[in-house]
């Protein structure tokens, strides 16, 4: 499949912005002041070596982690302090490194899951069951199955067990429930973990058609070189919790720093 490109603007607005980001475990430093801009319609990647502080990085962003100093701002509204499930309802959205599907759940019973923050039934209205709320749920069901025929998976796997689905597949569920929440920013951590060549090719493609069919931002996190530099417009490098490189990939590339960050001083 030809996709067509469609990047950001160079002067997009950024959707959401780390600002001297500091996170402290103890006496260690996992994220040393990072500052990180996000602009709309964009592919952007954080890399670096193991270690690096770009999960703990995400983890702020999305709320997991509260920052020991420092802001997070998505569009306008601060979100340094916010809860993941409040920073979900503003528009952002993510996946795991470690696969986090139900396994004793079927494929579209995860991706509904993912529905929950955009789903008006309370608890009340889930015990007594009123005709609003079963309509909610039919909605919400054949939402999931639109999702799921989105990202590639056929209508057979739409009703296994998430336990009995292969590595490529459980990643698409993944972004389904990911995409149920009507997210503007999708965070992707380590996407084509476990995946082939031609698997991690196909997600390339894929996270192109995210960001050109439903206008979406992608910040991910990945280890596959070919993927980061195929798909990114921009790319902010981690080293020892630090920034230590930012720019478009061919300047990346290039950059002293991150040549000795992942292949150690030479001579």
């Amino acid at each position: 499949m030809t996709v067509t490109e469609s990047p950001a603007p160079p002067t997009a607005p950024a959707i959401m912005s780390a600002q001297d980001v500091f996170k402290v475990f103890g006496g260690l430093t996992a994220v040393g002041g990072v500052s990180l801009d996000i602009p709309e319609r964009s592919i952007v990647s954080v890399i670096g070596p193991n270690g690096a502080g770009k999960t703990t990085l995400f983890n702020m962003l999305t709320g997991l982690y509260k920052p020991t100093s420092g802001r997070i701002v998505l569009a306008d509204r601060d979100v340094t302090r916010s809860r993941p499930d409040k920073i979900t309802k503003f528009g952002v959205a993510r996946t795991f490194q470690n696969i986090r599907l139900f396994g004793a759940m079927s494929a579209v019973e995860n991706v509904m899951i993912g529905r929950h923050s955009r789903m008006d039934t309370g608890l009340l209205g889930t015990i007594v069951r009123p005709p609003r709320v079963r309509r909610e749920e039919r909605a919400t069901e054949a939402r999931a199955r639109e999702l799921l025929d989105y990202v590639g998976l056929s209508k057979a796997v739409a009703d296994r067990y998430a336990v009995e689905l292969s590595y490529g597949d459980q990643r698409r569920v993944e972004i389904a429930r990911a995409l149920a929440s009507d997210p503007k920013l999708l965070l992707l951590d380590e996407p084509t973990a476990g995946m082939n060549p031609q698997e991690s090719e196909a997600l390339k493609g894929f996270m192109q058609q995210l960001r050109n069919d439903l206008g979406l931002t992608i910040l991910l996190i990945e280890h596959d070189m070919r993927v980061v530099m195929g798909v990114s417009e921009r790319i902010t490098v981690m080293d020892h919790g630090l920034k230590i490189a930012e720019g478009e990939p061919a300047e990346v590339r290039a950059n002293p720093l991150v040549i000795e960050a992942y292949l150690g001083k030479q001579g």
